[in-house]
C-alpha cells in the first residue's frame, strides 16, 4: 500500500503552519500567496534544493536519509511524536520484500490478567495498538458502568468514541479525548501502513463519522503517555482521574491504568466504588447509599 498521499498532506500541513517569523526568516514586501513557509524556504531551511523538496512532498520518501529528515523535521518545527511520526512514514516507503507488520495480540497472557486483577484500588484496562479493549479488572468494569463488562470483550475504543452516542455522556470532555484517539491513530497508521484491520477500522470511523474524518484530514498525531479525564459514571457521578499508559514490549498491547489525586474527592468516589464493585452490587441497588456515603455537593474538595 502506498503511503505517498499520507506524506504529501502531513508535510503540507505542517509547512502551512510556520510563519517565516516563526521560522527566523526575514519579512519580505508584498502579498504571500501562502499563510505557511513556501516550499523554497522549507527548502532553503532543510538544506535541499527546492527540486529535491519538491519531490518529497509530492509524498516520495524513498531513500531519503535519516540526516535529510532530522533537517526537515527541524525546519517545520515537528515536535517528539510528529517526528516519529516522519520517521515512521519514510521506513514505511522504503521498498522491502514483505511489509513489515507489528504484532497484535488477540489474548492477554494469563500473568497480565492476574496484574489487572491484583489492581484493586486501581481501574485499569489493556488494549491494543488498535483501541481494542481485550481485558479489563472489575473496577474498571464498574467505572465503565454499562459501556464494558466481560460480555462486550473486546470493545473497541475508537468505535465507541466515535459512533457510540453514550460516549458523549460519559468523557465529559469529548472534543479532546476525541481529539487524542483520532491523533493515536493516525500515529498507529503511519507505523504500521499494511495492517489490514486497522486499516478497515479507520476506512469505517471515516465513513461513519464526520467527527472522526474531520480529525483525521488534520494528520495530528500524538504519543498517549498520561491525560487527566472527567469520566460519567451513573453511580458516583462525574469522577476527574488521570490515566496513564504502560506499553507492554513486544506484544503490541498497552495497560491504562487510571489514578485519583491524593486526598481529593476522585479518591474518595473511587474507594466508594472500589467497595461497591467488591461487594457485588448492581448499579440499580445503591442510589441511597450512594446519597448517604458520599460528601455533600458543597463540600470544598467537590471537582471543580
Amino acid at each position: 500500500m502506498e503511503n505517498s498521499q499520507d506524506v504529501r498532506e502531513f508535510l503540507m500541513s505542517r509547512r502551512s503552519r510556520i510563519t517565516p517569523a516563526q521560522a527566523g526568516l526575514p519579512a519580505y514586501g508584498g502579498t504571500r500567496r501562502v499563510a505557511g513557509l513556501k516550499r523554497e524556504e522549507v527548502a532553503m531551511l532543510t538544506g535541499v534544493s527546492t527540486e529535491y523538496y519538491a519531490r518529497l512532498e509530492r509524498g516520495n520518501l524513498r531513500g531519503v536519509s535519516e540526516s535529510v529528515l532530522e533537517s526537515l523535521a527541524a525546519a517545520l518545527q515537528l515536535d517528539e511524536a510528529e517526528r516519529a511520526h516522519l520517521l515512521d512514514l519514510a521506513r514505511a516507503a522504503a521498498p522491502s520484500r514483505e511489509p513489515g507488520k507489528r504484532r497484535v495480540r488477540a489474548e492477554v497472557r494469563p500473568s497480565i490478567e492476574r496484574i489487572l486483577s491484583g489492581m484493586t484500588g486501581t481501574p485499569a484496562y489493556v488494549r491494543t495498538t488498535r483501541m481494542d479493549i481485550v481485558a479489563a479488572n472489575s473496577l474498571c468494569f464498574a467505572l465503565y458502568g454499562g459501556i464494558l463488562s466481560p460480555e462486550t470483550l473486546p470493545l473497541n475504543l475508537a468505535r465507541f468514541m466515535f459512533l457510540d452516542p453514550r460516549s458523549r455522556d460519559f468523557f465529559l470532555e469529548w472534543n479532546t479525548v476525541a481529539d487524542d484517539l483520532a491523533a493515536a491513530l493516525r500515529t498507529e497508521a503511519g507505523r504500521s501502513p499494511h495492517d489490514r484491520a486497522l486499516n478497515n477500522l479507520i476506512g469505517d470511523l471515516a465513513t461513519g463519522s464526520t467527527e472522526f474524518s474531520t480529525r483525521w484530514a488534520r494528520h495530528n498525531v500524538r504519543f498517549h503517555r498520561s491525560a487527566r479525564k472527567t469520566l460519567h459514571n451513573p453511580l458516583i457521578g462525574d469522577i476527574e482521574l488521570t490515566g496513564d499508559s504502560l506499553e507492554i514490549p513486544g506484544e503490541g498491547l498497552t495497560l491504562i491504568a487510571y489514578t485519583a489525586e491524593p486526598g481529593s474527592h476522585a479518591e474518595e468516589q473511587l474507594d466508594f466504588l472500589t467497595s461497591w464493585s467488591a461487594a457485588g452490587k448492581r448499579p440499580a441497588e445503591p442510589a441511597a447509599a450512594t446519597a448517604a456515603t458520599m460528601p455533600p455537593e458543597s463540600d470544598s474538595q467537590d471537582r471543580p
